[in-house]
């Protein structure tokens, strides 16, 4: 468990406290302030504490809207442990409703920073030494690039069994099972000890219900297992079995044209199936971007343009891909159970 005192930019929270606390970055060049937004509820009893971080790229703005229904949630009125809120971490980029800083850095490959680096580092540092130190457990709220959706996904290193079960219990699908890397969040995390999974859905610049709901209910899920919350029985039911995919890869355009898509996020493909036809601006078929084995399609393309070795489609491998299209189908349907806001 984390330490009893718990203190964020000078700023002490006692337990049965809630508090807002504005953390300094560096000011804009017109010498205007732009502190990142940090919101923290500690409850009366002991616990984990857990960071909730969205928009460390900033034009990926789902995971704002997650953290924003969370602090509402009643679920969370009874707390145990510590909560740190953070909606947007990189608010540059939200404001330039760019993935990047100004410095044109990944925020995102600028860890662990330094307090002397460039903008990207100093922020990186402010937010690993302020933030994530003081944690136990973290969720990354993230969406796909601009003009690219992702299907809702976990990723992280599931060789730990902590972060696994945390994984499991977001009550997603499909798990990808990633690589840390160099110059992460994830991976300084993972220094210092702190479990951290990646919650990947929905589009940049763009709010997506479907997963912003399944957020919602999946972080609410993860706190119940760490212990913040008390547990709840499913019905069986509704359960989602989760399927981890040990591997993943793009598949490219193989000719530059006009985009007709034939597969979607979540559809089932077998090696050889068509995902796209690629036409000349006459309709003259140039080309047709076939599955390279059998998996699901966790990440596709949606502008209708491409450029020869674009990356199109996002497909996982797993043994059983019928299953996890059918938990798919599941996940909506207990979506589609719970009303337009949902009160966990």
């Amino acid at each position: 468990m984390a330490s009893t005192k718990l203190e964020i930019a000078g700023v002490e929270i006692k337990p049965g406290e809630t508090k807002q606390i504005q953390l300094p970055t560096p000011r804009l060049f017109t010498d205007t302030k732009i502190p990142i937004p940090v919101h923290v509820i500690r409850g009366k009893r002991s616990g984990p504490t857990l960071f909730v971080s969205a928009a460390i790229h900033g034009d990926e703005l789902n995971g704002i809207e997650i953290v924003a229904r969370l602090l509402k949630s009643k679920a969370i009125q009874r707390l145990r442990g510590t909560l740190i809120a953070v909606p947007m971490v990189n608010v540059y980029g939200v404001l330039n409703q760019s993935r990047y800083l100004p410095d044109r850095r990944d925020l995102n490959r600028s860890f662990p920073g330094s307090a002397k680096g460039s903008l990207a580092g100093r922020i990186a540092h402010l937010f690993l030494n302020e933030i994530v130190v003081k944690c136990d457990y973290g969720i990354d709220l993230h969406t796909g690039a601009i003009h690219r959706s992702n299907l809702p996904q976990i990723r992280g290193d599931f060789a730990d069994e902590a972060t696994l079960a945390m994984a499991k219990s977001f009550g997603l699908p499909v798990l990808l099972n990633t690589d840390i890397r160099e110059g992460s969040l994830r991976q300084c995390a993972a220094d210092l000890g702190v479990k951290v999974i990646l919650y990947e859905a929905g589009e940049a610049l763009r709010y997506d219900e479907m997963s912003i709901r399944a957020g919602l209910k999946g972080v609410i899920n993860v706190m119940r297992e760490i212990g913040m919350l008390n547990k709840r029985k499913i019905s069986k039911e509704h359960d989602i079995q989760p399927f981890i995919a040990r591997q993943s890869g793009w598949v490219r355009a193989t000719e530059s044209g006009f985009v007709n898509h034939v597969a979607q996020l979540g559809d089932h493909v077998q090696k050889g199936d068509v995902l796209a036809l690629i036409s000349d601006p006459y309709g003259n078929e140039l080309s047709r971007i076939l599955a390279p084995a059998q998996g699901v399609i966790v990440g596709k393309q949606n502008i209708p343009l491409t450029q020869t070795g674009e990356a199109m489609y996002h497909v996982a491998y797993f043994k059983q891909p019928d299953s996890v299209a059918v938990g798919l189908e599941l996940l909506q349907d207990n979506l589609d159970l719970a009303e337009q806001t949902i009160v966990l």
